[in-house]
């Protein structure tokens, strides 16, 4: 008898040690926009054999990675920074010179038996670098300090932009300057910043690339080439629109069974969400993901140090970039970009990277006692 209650006994603190570190209200919450996600993958992926199996796999490898990003002291991670950045840009740099070509864009890289899409390792490696480095010179950030942090910034982003990777490109900029932003980059700067951007549209406009510059005028637009470049926005607006208020019912949706929705697994599988669950079912989505940002910024604002509360903010902004131009995209009111939905597009890269960072958010809120104030 006393040897079953020793064994009950270690296995408790076994699984107590194993949810240690793991915030409820956040896994909770993003368990729920899981189970959301599976569902409406499942109705989305009718001739896409093996999707709902293999995303499953995929949320079982990035539930690994929070679990393991959670264990980890915001000190340690602190340490790695420089050297996850650098690996990153040296990545970045080989993709330019021996990446792969799939589809028109040098994104891939090789790597002994498997390949790799370096891009991705950036949108946390970037808020890490910032973080560290505004750690690093805390009540002592002058113009240098930005001009510095800036090209820390530009850097990987430009070299992922080049490939062209437009998507990556603005959520590895928008990480980076939420990090630079919250260490208290003045409005006056950020005023001269956006007029600057202002006076270069014309500049920038001439450096993209003739599919981009589709989509900007597909946006304003989509019905001068309703079959070519506007059909993915025309297409998910009748969807999101013929939802209503309380959609056509799971796995009804017209518009998605009978594969008018294009990438609608991945990109655009708000549409079939929309159209399927209406707008009682977005408003409810709409809620979750601000319940995650809300849990998030409770996270980054108890955060004892001042890197742990720059990268738990960057994090959290992050997350709502993702939503906010997923969204954004798909309704019409936004170029497409090819960001996914957080938590509900099939693939296994942005999902381990979207938990990453909430594994990191865990880490500093479970690790901040243990930090001295």
């Amino acid at each position: 008898m006393q040897g079953a209650i020793d064994v009950f006994g270690a296995l408790r603190a076994i699984g107590h040690r194993f949810v240690a570190n793991i915030d409820g209200p956040l896994f909770s919450i993003a368990l729920v926009i899981l189970s959301i996600g599976l569902a409406t993958l499942f109705s989305a992926s009718s001739g896409f054999p093996g999707r709902v199996t293999g995303q499953v796999i995929n949320i079982a490898v990035a539930l690994t990675v929070m679990w393991l990003m959670a264990q980890i002291p915001p000190q340690t991670l602190m340490r790695f920074a420089v050297p996850v950045y650098l690996l990153g840009v040296i990545l970045l740099v080989g993709v330019a010179l021996f990446g792969e070509i799939v589809n028109g864009a040098r994104r891939w890289l090789h790597i002994g038996v498997t390949r790799i899409q370096p891009s991705e390792i950036m949108k946390i490696a970037m808020p890490l670098m910032l973080a560290w480095f505004f750690q690093r010179r805390e009540g002592f950030v002058s113009w240098r300090e930005w001009i510095a942090a800036a090209l820390i910034l530009a850097v990987p982003v430009l070299l992922i932009a080049k490939q062209p990777d437009l998507g990556t490109a603005v959520l590895v900029a928008a990480a980076g300057f939420y990090v630079i932003f919250l260490a208290g980059l003045s409005w006056k700067i950020m005023i001269g910043l956006a007029i600057l951007g202002g006076v270069s549209l014309p500049v920038l406009w001439s450096m993209l690339h003739d599919y981009q510059r589709r989509r900007v005028l597909t946006l304003l637009d989509p019905t001068t080439d309703p079959l070519g470049a506007g059909y993915h926005i025309i297409q998910s607006t009748i969807a999101v629109g013929s939802g209503g208020l309380t959609g056509k019912g799971w796995l009804e949706g017209t518009q998605t069974h009978l594969e008018f929705i294009p990438e609608r697994t991945t990109d655009f599988i708000f549409a079939v969400y929309s159209e399927e669950f209406g707008l009682l079912g977005n408003a409810t989505l709409l809620v979750l993901y601000l319940l995650l940002i809300w849990r998030g910024m409770v996270i980054a604002a108890n955060a004892p140090t001042l890197f742990s509360r720059l990268l738990a903010g960057a994090i959290v902004m992050t997350f709502f970039t993702y939503a906010f131009v997923n969204m954004g995209m798909v309704s019409g009111i936004l170029p497409v970009v090819g960001v996914p939905l957080p938590l509900i597009s099939y693939g296994g890269t942005a999902l381990v990277t979207l938990f990453t960072g909430i594994g990191i958010l865990m880490s500093i809120h479970q690790h901040r006692k243990l930090v001295p104030t």
